[in-house]
């Protein structure tokens, strides 16, 4: 199967001028999601992670899957106002403003092996957020999983000497 056929193109979406990946499609389709959550597992067995992070909203559709899978702990990583404990913050810029990013304090525990799972690497901004809040941690080692990259953004770029998988590459 060909997981990127399950993703929507919508054009002019939330603004004009802007090309959305639609996931729900794949979603939608159990076989597809299915593979695409078995295909991500697989390059996360490749890292030996310790704790699988995920960012808030889309990262939660794949994070949690790859640690049942794996048997690991998941730790969110939540938009600004979401989590109920004391939290480590981190600001990021958008193309139309800011956002910011939380993490428990005592969320990770420290010198782990960290895999952080999104959905989309665009711009870098929100995963260049996330790497900050698990660096509190001092990890041992920290990788980038997503479900798809957009090249022409150059988030890549951003995040430098970080490993980083993509399933699809647009």
């Amino acid at each position: 199967m060909n997981i990127k056929e399950k993703i929507r193109v919508v054009n002019d979406f939330p603004t004009p001028g802007i090309r959305f990946y639609d996931i729900t499609p794949l979603l939608n389709d159990a076989q597809a999601y299915r593979e695409t959550i078995d295909t991500m597992v697989a390059i996360a067995q490749k890292h030996d992670p310790e704790v699988i992070v995920a960012l808030e909203a889309r990262g939660f559709f794949f994070g949690p899957a790859i640690a049942y899978r794996l048997g690991l702990p998941f730790v969110p990583i939540r938009k600004r106002g979401k989590l109920p404990f004391k939290t480590y913050q981190e600001t990021y810029q958008l193309e139309y403003g800011s956002s910011t990013l939380e993490i428990h304090q005592d969320g990770l525990p420290e010198n782990q092996k960290v895999l952080i799972v999104d959905d989309v690497l665009a711009t870098g901004g929100s995963t260049a957020a996330a790497i900050n809040l698990v660096n509190h941690f001092h990890p041992k080692e920290a990788h980038l999983l997503f479900l798809m990259e957009l090249k022409a953004l150059k988030g890549r770029e951003k995040l430098g000497k970080y490993s980083i998988d993509s399933i699809i590459t647009v």
